[in-house]
């Protein structure tokens, strides 16, 4: 048995998780969904509690998936996602080290999360039981490509959202608004 491997999920799976529920229920002094709503908000990621939830239910969800070896490949690929987002929208600007604020402990959070899809969970996972356990550079790749095109998807969707007028596709025949409205009491 491989014992690294389960003590990597469970540590990497748990921090995960914990970092989910402080987004979305404010568990271990996090900001709770109110709180990261705003911060998506601020950070171009609209609607912010939209993408609150998504990001608090991918590590939340994620990191309990990891910790159980269960679905490793599709769990790391959502939470890649998130750490690629968060390297983007957060800490690419303040450089590579950490004690500025980079992005180096998100980097070594996608390293190891490849290592696991690489490894594969080991003996002691759920994917292993019900025998759906994958592993391999293929796996490694598509988590990467997967998270990576999850956030690509998140951020132009969060900056679609921002760009656009309250009122812009009023006109339209499918829209529902005010304009519509007012033609439906008229006549």
């Amino acid at each position: 048995m491989r014992l690294g491997r389960l003590i990597a999920r469970l540590v990497v799976g748990g921090l995960f998780f914990g970092h989910g529920a402080q987004k979305l229920f404010g568990w271990f002094g996090g900001p709770g969904i109110d709180g990261t709503a705003k911060t998506m908000d601020s950070l171009g990621m609209k609607p912010g509690r939209r993408n609150a939830i998504a990001a608090g239910a991918s590590e939340a969800g994620g990191g309990a998936l990891i910790a159980a070896g269960a679905f490793t490949p599709a769990a790391a690929a959502a939470l890649i996602g998130t750490m690629i987002t968060a390297i983007r929208k957060v800490h690419l600007a303040k450089g590579f080290w950490n004690t500025g604020g980079g992005y180096e402990f998100n980097l070594t959070l996608i390293a190891a999360l490849l290592v696991l899809v690489d490894e594969g969970p080991g003996p002691l996972s759920l994917d292993r039981a019900l025998g759906i356990e994958r592993e391999g550079a293929y796996w490694t790749l598509l988590a990467l490509a997967a998270g990576a095109a999850g956030s690509a998807v998140a951020i132009s969707a969060g900056e679609r959202v921002a760009g656009e007028a309250p009122f812009e596709n009023l006109s339209e025949p499918s829209s529902i608004g005010p304009r519509r409205i007012v033609r439906m009491s008229n006549t």
